[in-house]
């Protein structure tokens, strides 16, 4: 990977012509332009920004509780030891985070109830697939991962709608 770009870092898509992106959303307008497109919906700033502010406050919820699911990312205790030193250097110690959950998901839900107001349809955040449907659905889903958050209305139906859509289970609440 160093060898691509210069540095270490995942992910990284080699285009045919064997340019190298590492955008994540710049990988998947590519992708999406390969064939008939699939995200052809409005993307909406309300909405990025929304999810913008949502990841903020999502994280110090569910990085302590990624090493706690059994990821198969966490195979080995190699694995497992390199993320939470990692991530403890940048957040602090998760168990005194957990601790804090339920100041963290007060904190969170507000940014939730906002998501909930600018949901279009189950199937689609501004009511046919587009980006934003992209930033919106993994933050949903890791933040799932959190023992006693409760997903507003519209935000529970989406995410449970777009989940069986592509076929995924939600991860365990911890």
């Amino acid at each position: 990977m160093t060898r691509l770009v210069g540095k270490r870092v995942v992910p990284i898509l080699v285009k045919d012509d064997g340019q190298p992106m590492l955008e994540s959303m710049d990988m998947v307008g590519y992708i999406d332009g390969l064939g008939d497109p699939v995200l052809t919906g409005p993307e909406r700033s309300e909405i990025t920004a929304c999810a913008d502010t949502i990841v903020v406050k999502t994280v110090p919820l569910t990085w302590p509780r990624y090493a706690l699911l059994g990821l198969p990312e966490f195979g080995t205790v190699a694995a497992l030891d390199h993320y939470v030193v990692r991530k403890r250097k940048q957040l602090g110690d998760f168990v005194e985070l957990r601790a804090r959950t339920r100041e963290q998901i007060d904190a969170l839900t507000p940014e939730l109830e906002k998501l909930d107001r600018l949901i279009e349809s189950p199937l689609a955040v501004n009511g046919k697939l587009s980006l934003d449907d992209i930033r919106v659905l993994p933050l949903l889903r890791s933040a799932a991962v959190v023992k006693g958050l409760r997903f507003p209305q519209k935000v529970r139906e989406y995410f449970e709608a777009m989940m069986e859509r592509i076929g995924y289970q939600p991860l365990p609440a911890v």
